[in-house]
């Protein structure tokens, strides 16, 4: 059974992603460590004991779809009320709206713990919360003070409704249609599928978040408005009037997030007696790209969140279950009968593989929301910590999410043939694990964007102040002159090296206008990054003096990335320096 690491988590935001030097400057408010500390407590146990013994039925259960409602696994839709009553779908929102307006750090780290948990019951708060953020960002005064009270508190949901049969990244060719009305609203019209907690039973209210194209709009991605359409239209006492012209006409049979329902919804075919779903727009017309995309962003490092989440359930059960399971004898075992299979040294790898991709990955997407702080409450650098949470975002979404995948295969190596049975819990893993590098733009995706949008960045120096700070980072383990380091510094060394080298080509082939080539190493590119992020985050933590004295257990961590994971750096640039070429020629193979 999943336990919440809060120590671990702790660590990693004080000691790795900057918290303790944002309070200790005076950057986060209020906030101190002894709240961080009760905050993550209370996360960790409603993780554990509330949301993860409920995972296994709403994988066996799944979602239902009878007459148009959809009826979530038993114990859902009180585990939903106790979860909103917690306070948690506030976290991070206005006070004014009944947030509480904490750090994005505490955010993630509590998505973390709630997606361990079951990371289909933490999609329908993760979807509500980016909703809440572009709501408060794009919309009306009106419609806040009309709706974002209710979805703070959690008594109404949110979602994103996007993609449509034909329409999937490519977002320019989507058909559903708006109409104006006299009196301000619109009416929509169309079909939007994968709609993630698009119809449920355990919130009074849903509040899609839908893009459409009205009439005269122009053609493409310049022609998207964005539109509230509430599932219960709101009467101007807040209370819930009648049912707005949208239902849920399917739902999709997964391969994983069973407890999840992924929706096909039909706006404005008449089901309910209207002419249309009523909706509101949210921005100005022909925009709303623009205002989705901050759902968007929220959304893909909360994935992101997603991939760590896994990584540790994932190898929570393998060390347990490695621990347990007796299998021959491993070199240098004295015990009577059968050792352990952790003992054995390939059992070991596979453990600190996962173990080392699961920490990384954590760093990585705690070092991107500490990132979105700073650009919120530091009085000076704000640019640039824009700059940074957008380079870090696309590598955390996808880093993380590729890390949930192999670390969940992984676990399931470990636990060998019982690993393929469900009974053990450890295939659900990766079954939820697999749709994470797909979703809220596809890990190709991410790559093309951090290549191309995010390291031009200040002319290219943004990412290059980066790799200076990394290299600091190398310095300090040289001069700790800590034998248990062993050859970390070097292999330190070598990966940002090798990122470097890969960086400066891949600018260089963007300032010629050789965007081909620079797109052939884009996803290469994205984990070499992943990878040296790695390495230097689990040296920062290996290096952080804490009450205990310097851990050797990170160091010892930190060493085995250094020197088994990080070989794989020098393949990535090769790839991304020569590997254009042969990428191109080799489409004949592929006719």
């Amino acid at each position: 059974m999943y336990k919440a690491p809060v120590e671990e988590i702790a660590f990693t935001l004080k000691h790795v992603a900057g918290m303790a030097e944002a309070i200790d400057d005076g950057l986060l408010g209020d906030l101190g460590e002894d709240l961080v500390e009760a905050i993550l407590a209370e996360a960790g146990r409603f993780a554990t004991e509330e949301i993860a013994p409920l995972a296994d039925i709403g994988d066996r259960q799944g979602a239902r779809l009878s007459n148009g409602e959809v009826k979530t696994p038993d114990g859902w839709r009180d585990l939903y009320r106790n979860w909103a009553a917690g306070g948690w779908n506030g976290l991070t929102a206005a006070e004014e709206f009944g947030g509480q307006a904490l750090p994005h750090m505490l955010n993630v780290a509590a998505l973390e713990m709630w997606n361990s948990g079951s990371m289909a019951f933490a999609l329908c708060p993760t979807l509500t919360m980016g909703a809440i953020e572009a709501l408060n960002v794009h919309g009306s005064a009106a419609l806040k003070e009309k709706y974002l009270a209710r979805m703070v508190s959690g008594e109404w949901t949110g979602t994103m409704n996007l993609t449509e049969p034909h329409a999937g990244s490519d977002l320019g060719v989507l058909k559903a249609r708006a109409e104006r009305r006299e009196d301000g609203s619109y009416r929509i019209f169309g079909q939007k599928i994968f709609i993630t907690w698009g119809e449920h039973d355990a919130a009074e209210n849903i509040i899609h978040l839908v893009l459409a194209r009205l009439p005269d709009a122009p053609d493409g991605t310049r022609g998207i408005s964005l539109f509230l359409v509430p599932k219960f239209l709101v009467n101007d006492d807040g209370s819930l009037g009648a049912r707005n012209d949208l239902h849920c006409h399917s739902l999709e049979h997964k391969l994983g997030i069973h407890g999840s329902p992924t929706c096909t919804m039909i706006y404005g075919d008449g089901k309910f007696g209207g002419k249309g779903a009523v909706g509101w727009l949210i921005g100005e017309e022909n925009k709303g790209l623009a205002c989705m995309f901050t759902m968007m962003n929220n959304a893909r490092l909360a994935v992101g969140m997603q991939g760590v989440a896994i990584c540790e359930a994932a190898t929570q059960k393998a060390i347990a279950y490695a621990k347990e399971r007796m299998q021959g004898k491993a070199p240098g075992w004295s015990g009577s009968g059968m050792s352990p299979i952790i003992q054995h040294p390939d059992v070991t790898r596979m453990l600190l593989t996962m173990k080392a991709l699961t920490q990384g990955s954590r760093a990585i997407t705690y070092a991107c929301a500490h990132a979105i702080d700073m650009a919120h409450r530091a009085n000076e650098r704000r640019e640039h910590w824009q700059e940074r949470a957008a380079l870090l975002t696309p590598i955390a979404k996808s880093f993380a999410t590729d890390a949930g995948v192999d670390v969940a295969s992984l676990g399931i190596q470990v636990h060998g043939g019982m690993g393929f049975i469900e009974e053990t819990g450890a295939a659900r893993y990766l079954r939820d694990a697999r749709i994470a590098p797909i979703y809220e733009g596809t890990n190709g995706i991410q790559a093309i964007d951090l290549v191309t949008r995010k390291l031009p960045l200040s002319d290219g120096n943004q990412v290059k102040g980066f790799i200076v700070e990394l290299k600091a980072i190398t310095e300090a383990v040289r001069s700790s002159n800590l034998d248990s380091f062993g050859a970390t510094a070097d292999r330190l060394d070598s990966a940002l090296a090798d990122l470097e080298e890969a960086t400066s080509w891949l600018l260089a082939r963007l300032a010629e206008g050789r965007s081909a080539e620079a797109l052939s190493g884009a996803t290469p590119f994205q984990r070499l990054f992943g990878l040296a992020l790695t390495g230097c985050y689990l040296a920062k933590g290996g290096l952080a003096r804490t009450e205990d004295g310097v851990g050797e257990s990170r160091i010892a961590l930190c060493r085995f990335t250094a020197e088994n994971l990080l070989s794989e750096t020098a393949a990535l640039k090769d790839r991304v320096v020569n590997g254009a070429d042969s990428l191109a020629a080799a489409r004949t193979a592929l006719a």
